[in-house]
């Protein structure tokens, strides 16, 4: 009688659901607005000051974060993206991680609207930002700052206020929003439980 040989199988597992939806669909909002010359940017995934009459604003006010103006930049955005996002969406769950990237992309488009009316935002960099901040607070326990958390913020916050001064073409404040937010959700979702 001979014996059944188990074989190795390779299961695939989506993760984390939110992370790899989002990827999925700013690349498809990438091949969109490739496919049709910068016109799906333009009217859904770029946030600037508008009438809050046109109901576009609002779908911008999230849809900018899907955005991006070519393969550098949507790569650049997404490797930091992937890297860090499943391991936040384990500790703070898909819903709490859904909540998060929307109400960061929300509020750097108001306050982006508010204070810099001609400067347009296209990209996730403030979620993926958010994500570095985030990470950083991962490990605090009850009173306790890391050091590396610091570190992190010093860092970071000096090369975001010397990139403000150059003509650059990039959004540092997106980035601190970004980070401001992550630093928020990190110290104020301590203990909070996967849902």
């Amino acid at each position: 009688m001979a014996g059944k040989s188990k074989g190795f199988v390779i299961r695939f597992k989506y993760n984390a659901p939110v992370v790899l939806t989002f990827a999925l669909i700013a690349l498809g909002a990438f091949f969109l607005n490739q496919a049709f010359g910068g016109t799906p940017n333009r009217l859904y995934f770029t946030t600037y000051r508008h009438t809050l009459l046109d109901p576009l604003t609002y779908v911008r006010a999230f849809g900018h974060v899907l955005g991006h103006h070519d393969w550098g930049h949507y790569f650049n955005n997404m490797l930091l993206f992937l890297l860090l996002g499943p391991i936040l969406e384990e500790k703070y769950g898909s819903k709490q991680m859904l909540f998060m990237i929307v109400v960061t992309a929300v509020f750097t488009a108001i306050i982006n609207s508010v204070f810099f009316p001609h400067t347009s935002l296209c990209g996730a960099s403030g979620i993926v930002f958010m994500f570095i901040l985030l990470s950083s607070v991962v490990a605090v326990e009850k009173g306790e700052i890391p050091i590396s958390f610091i570190v992190i913020v010093v860092l970071y916050l000096g090369r975001e206020i010397v990139g403000m001064m150059d003509n650059n073409n990039i959004s540092e404040l997106s980035h601190i929003i970004g980070g401001a937010f992550g630093s928020f959700f990190g110290f104020y979702s301590l203990g909070t439980k996967k849902k």
